[in-house]
This record gives C-alpha cells, structure tokens and sequence, in this order.
C-alpha cells in the first residue's frame, strides 16, 4: 500500500495508463488510508468514497479499451472546501452554508476532472477561508500530521495535512495571503501561487471581485514538485467567467536552465527575523543553486519593509464591512474566534476614504520599486515564514502575525511563488523555501523548487 499511496501523481497516472495497477487499486489505497490517518488530524471533511470508487471502475473500463480523459486519468485527488462541486457540500467553512450543495463544479475542479483525476473528498478550511490554520464552527480543526498540538497553516491547510499524510497524491488550493505556500511550508509538501490572472477563480468561495481581487489565486499542491508542474496548465487559461485571466503562455519548467539564472536571497525581509534554522534552510537552498552555476547574491528590495503595513491596511476597516455582508449573505450569524479575531483586527485599523485612495497609491508604489528590484534578477529566494508550524490558535498572536509578511509580500506583486520542503526544526517540523519568480514565469520558479527537492530532500514522511 505504501508503494501507492506515496507514490507521485506523476508515477500514478503512467502506472494507470501502463495497467501496471489499476485504477480502482490506488482509489481503494487512498480511501485506506484516509480511513486510518483522517481521525487523528480531520484533514478530510467530505468522503465521496462511492462515487470515487465507481469512476474508478469507469476509468479502468476505458484504459481497457484504450482510451484515456487526459494525464490524470484515474488519478484521485482532493479539493479544498473553498472550491464548489456539483451535487457534493461545499461548505467553506461558515455555518451560514453548512448544508450548501452547488449545481457546477469550481472552474478548477472542472478542469482537473476533465483531465481525468477522481475527487477523493474535500478538505478543511478555516471560515471563509480567511485564517492562518484550518478551524471552524461546522467541522471542527485540522491538526499538523508532524505534531498534533499544531496547525497545518490556512487557508489550504486541511489540503497540506492530507497530502503530506498520504491521503491524497495531489490536491486544489488557494492563495490571497500565503494559503497555499504556507501549508507547503508547514506540512513540509510542494505547493505554488501562480502569478495573478494566471488561473480563473470561478466557483470559488469567497468569489473574485472587490478592491483585493488581485491578491488572491489558485493552483495546485502536491508531494513532489513534478505533480506541480503536471497539473498547473490544466488550471490555467481564460474561462469566460472570471475577468481578470489572461491567455499568457505557460513556459515548461524542464527547459529551464540553471547555469546562469540570477539569483537573490535573503533571510530577513526587515520586518520579521525567521528562527536560525529557518535562515539555514534559505542558506542551504543559496548554495545548491550556486553548486548548479545559478549567479547567486545575498540581496533584498528596500521596499519589503513596506509589505506587511499595505496588507494590512488592505484588510483594514473597509474590508471589514465587506466581510460582514459576505458573512450575512451566506447566512452566517455565529462565527468562529478565529473570524472574531480575524474582524477585531481589521476594525483596529480604520481608514476614511482618502485614506483607502492613497493606500492604492502606495500598492502600486510598492509593486513598481518591487519590479524594479526583479530587473536584476530570475528568481528571490527567501523563506516563507519566519516560524514554523505554531501551536493552535496562535496565529493571530502578535509576535506570530508578522511571521506571514514573507509570503503576504508575494500577494501584493502577484508574482508566482513555489514552496518545497528544505530541511527540519529541531523539534522535527518541516522547513520550507520559497523560490518566487518574474510575472508569469512559473515555469522558473518549478524549476528551481525542483533542484531544491532534488537536492535537499523534499517531503519527508510524518510519523504517523
């Protein structure tokens, strides 16, 4: 079983198409394995056990006649709650949709569908997907499958958790302030946000639109870097819903050449300093790139300092009543304390409308000396938290909150960011890096998270 459910999605799919195993086989693995690990860390929210297992049967009828939906054919996989699936709960982590049931699959969801994959189930948020770990009043928290006492990050932690578990080869997230990359780091998997108008975002709770609609995108996350790179172009490209996707080309990360990428890194963004280890995995990762005749400098953008205060600005007073209608709408009259800290937070940081027009000044202040910055380079190399995994309900702590800034940052720019597991804490946590590269140029930043994998060990087992 182990050969199965810690294989890639990568191996699953050749291993389906080559009837080296069956679908039906992995399927039945998986769901094994979600009925053995799941209790202990409630990662899994929603089984769609039957249905999983008679597309499995399905998918294995159609390799026998020799034919095939696409590179995922056969392969399970799971979904965050955030994403709405046809005639499956899609809750999002608010009482106020607790027995919401969509008619149409998320974008997203349609298209890893299309390609072939199997939903396994979905897996936990936090309320409106809208914290730094996965809690909520409907089903409850998600714990860290290296260390129960902690989180598995937010918002895509019940994702991280259950892929690093081994209950899922290959799963769909989110990211408006570090909700895929932060899992990544925290569960010691792969995982990237992709630059901003790169994937469409139909289906997905809460919806696009608003004054922070360009911090937020989807993408995939995965054990091993190659799944990043197999199912990223399944999700992108325009839809016809989502406004702001645009038909850019998607470079292929196994072109990319190393000797000669320019390469920054920096341990401390300014705002908050990282545990030493956190700081030696960054240090590490600067060599192996420099070892692979990447052109290597300790250097940061003057402007990160001003990261962490834009954001939260952005989600200062205004967004505050924008949630609360959002939270009304959906129905939602009691929420969770980590929404109540989340709100208290956002009140604390009031701004008239002068305030909020220059605010957008300062945004687009900040992301013109950002890019002016990646003129120089391919690639920042930084980490991207200054904490590992915290302890639950620590987040929203002041000496944890600034921690974020390192992928917050990132959001601002909508830049693609990729996380990949580089080493451990003394305590046994998973330590990531976060490889970000130029607008559109995912295929970079994959191609380095993966010589990062290669060379410093990627996803390691928890001890489950």
């Amino acid at each position: 079983m182990d050969e199965i459910i810690y294989a890639s999605a990568t191996e699953l799919a050749r291993a389906i198409r080559q009837k080296e195993v069956s679908s039906e086989e992995v399927v039945g693995a998986y769901l094994a394995r979600i009925e053995e690990v799941n209790p202990r860390l409630n990662a899994v929210v929603h089984l769609t056990a039957e249905a999983a297992r008679r597309e499995a049967r399905e998918a294995d009828e159609a390799t026998a006649r020799g034919e095939s939906k696409g590179v995922l054919h056969g392969v399970p996989v799971t979904i965050k709650d955030a994403f709405e699936t046809a005639g499956v709960r899609s809750v999002g982590g608010t009482k106020g949709r607790a027995e919401f049931v969509p008619e149409r699959d998320a974008a997203g969801v349609a298209r890893l569908k299309a390609a072939g994959a199997i939903v396994l189930g979905k897996t936990n948020v936090p309320e409106i997907s809208l914290a730094f770990e996965s809690d909520n009043l409907v089903y409850g928290r998600t714990n860290n499958p290296y260390d129960l006492s902690r989180t598995p990050g937010g918002s895509s932690g019940g994702e991280a958790a259950a892929i690093a578990s081994g209950m899922s080869p290959l799963g769909l997230g989110s990211d408006a302030g570090g909700s895929i990359r932060l899992p990544a780091h925290f569960c010691g998997i792969a995982g990237i946000k992709p630059t901003t108008g790169r994937t469409p975002r139909t289906g997905h709770f809460p919806p696009f639109g608003g004054p922070t609609d360009s911090l937020f995108q989807t993408g995939p996350l995965a054990r091993r870097v190659e799944d990043l790179a197999l199912a990223l172009p399944l999700l992108c490209g325009v839809d016809w819903r989502d406004p702001s996707v645009v038909p850019m080309p998607l470079g292929e990360a196994s072109e990319v050449e190393l000797k000669g990428l320019r390469v920054a890194f920096h341990t401390d963004n300014g705002i908050m300093t990282p545990a030493p280890e956190i700081a030696g995995v960054v240090r590490d990762a600067a060599r192996s790139l420099a070892a692979a005749g990447a052109i290597v400098e300790e250097a940061r953008p003057e402007a990160l300092g001003q990261a962490a205060d834009i954001m939260l600005d952005l989600f200062g007073a205004p967004a505050a009543a924008g949630l609360h209608r959002l939270l009304m709408m959906s129905g939602t009259t009691e929420t969770h304390a980590l929404m109540q800290r989340l709100q208290e937070l956002m009140l604390s940081r009031p701004l008239d409308s002068s305030e909020l027009s220059f605010l957008v000044f300062r945004w687009d202040m900040y992301r013109s000396a950002m890019l002016s910055f990646m003129e120089r380079y391919d690639v920042i190399l930084c980490p991207p938290c200054a904490r590992t995994a915290m302890p639950h309900g620590t987040t929203y702590d002041e000496d944890n909150l600034l921690a974020f800034s390192y992928t917050m940052t990132y959001n601002l720019t909508g830049w693609p960011g990729a996380v990949v597991r580089g080493g451990t804490s003394p305590e046994g946590l998973p330590i990531g890096a976060q490889a970000v590269a130029r607008p559109w140029r995912e295929d970079v930043a994959l191609a380095v998270a993966s010589h990062l994998e290669a060379t410093l060990g990627g996803w390691q087992r928890p001890p489950l």
